[in-house]
């Protein structure tokens, strides 16, 4: 890569921040197994004036999912997980699951399986007000949340049963809608691993690939790493305290509902050898966690006609995308709305965390930020664009 064009990230980095975009950002890319770039701004801490350094730690929130996505694999290529399998299997509450329809409930046309899940077609949704589930689903949410603080907080078994009870929003199959999904997947790998979701991604992701700052809690000794999260109000930078989706920004102790969608804190440089390990078809520095076949299938996912419509309704923003096992799959480049090619893969979290996987140009690209929805500005468009026309 041309590193004169990448350095240009650097400026664009530095006006992000310096016109208050965000509080602090980081960009790490790597082709071919080579660190082509590393560049930073801002602060992860403002009110403290702490630099934003390679070595803070981020919530991952929705990148997550990815990782997630690999374990599920895991258990899939070892025999232990069927995608077929109904969740009912693992979590009874899953059965004779009923839709919300205008002011009632009906009987849904099958049960939940665990293709619906990884992609994100299950009929659950993240709540809101548009009909029962999604409302059941936002009490389900505010408990929780609620919960983390006190004496008895909700654990990821709890999790599992209590939104298994819920009305889906639609049948499963037949529509899109970004949800909790993943962490109900986390519930599933913990039910057939007998273990702890956590320990299991420590002992077959997190330990194997040398990622040392990753998993659901940040120790005492790290917490100075750890990054402050914000949001913008006004076109100001506020400091964020408040919890989302059951997972806690103020780090106070070690969480008991391990959320497979949200709840993963890691660094760049341990994010970027999960993505180096993916562009190494299961493999990275000699150690396998996965084998070639699971990433070919886990990069190849797509959606149904059906579906798409639906993940473009939610996703303008990713024009040319489909979506499969938890993430986005470019299949139409020529209307893309930045550089791209066929096959790049990737997610992001809420906090505006980034990764894409290019597996044709073997190329792997981290970002890191603390901001809410800091995927949604188009700085990211511009990163695209800087680091595609440096090949």
């Amino acid at each position: 890569m041309r590193k004169q064009q990448l350095d240009h990230i650097q400026g664009l980095l530095d006006e992000i921040t310096g016109e208050g975009l965000t509080a602090g950002i980081s960009c790490l890319i790597h082709q071919g197994g080579i660190e082509q770039g590393y560049y930073e701004a801002g602060y992860s801490d403002i009110e403290n004036h702490t630099l934003f350094h390679r070595n803070a730690i981020c919530h991952m929130f929705s990148m997550t999912k990815p990782i997630t996505s690999a374990a599920v694999m895991m258990l899939l290529e070892r025999g232990k997980l069927d995608l077929m399998d109904p969740v009912s299997k693992y979590y009874p509450s899953f059965a004779d699951p009923k839709v919300a329809e205008g002011s009632g409930l009906r009987p849904a046309s099958r049960e939940v399986e665990i293709h619906d899940l990884l992609s994100m077609t299950s009929g659950y949704t993240y709540g809101g007000a548009d009909d029962e589930g999604m409302i059941q689903t936002q009490h389900l949410t505010d408990e929780m949340n609620e919960r983390l603080t006190s004496d008895d907080p909700m654990t990821t078994a709890e999790f599992a049963d209590r939104i298994g009870r819920i009305p889906l929003s639609f049948d499963p199959g037949t529509d899109f809608k970004y949800s909790y999904s993943a962490d109900i997947l986390g519930a599933v790998v913990e039910k057939v691993s007998g273990m702890r979701y956590g320990d299991f991604l420590k002992e077959n992701i997190f330990d194997p690939l040398k990622m040392k700052d990753t998993g659901f809690y940040v120790p005492e000794d790290k917490l100075s790493r750890l990054s402050q999260a914000y949001r913008s109000v006004d076109g100001k930078l506020v400091r964020l305290s408040e919890p989302n989706l059951g997972v806690q920004i103020h780090i106070d102790k070690e969480p008991v509902f391990e959320a497979g969608g949200a709840g993963i804190k890691s660094t760049i440089d341990d994010y970027m050898r999960f993505t180096r390990m993916l562009i190494g078809e299961g493999e990275l520095d000699g150690v396998r966690v996965l084998e070639p076949g699971t990433i070919r299938f886990m990069r190849s996912a797509g959606l149904t006609d059906m579906q798409q419509k639906g993940f473009d309704r939610d996703h303008r923003l990713m024009q040319g995308y489909t979506y499969g096992n938890l993430m986005r799959v470019m299949v139409r480049p020529e209307i893309a709305q930045s550089f791209s090619v066929k096959g790049e893969f990737g997610w992001d979290g809420w906090l505006g965390t980034y990764m894409m996987v290019d597996p044709a140009n073997s190329l792997t690209f981290v970002m890191m930020q603390q901001l809410v929805d800091g995927c949604a500005m188009g700085y990211i468009r511009k990163l695209r664009n800087i680091i595609y026309s440096a090949m």
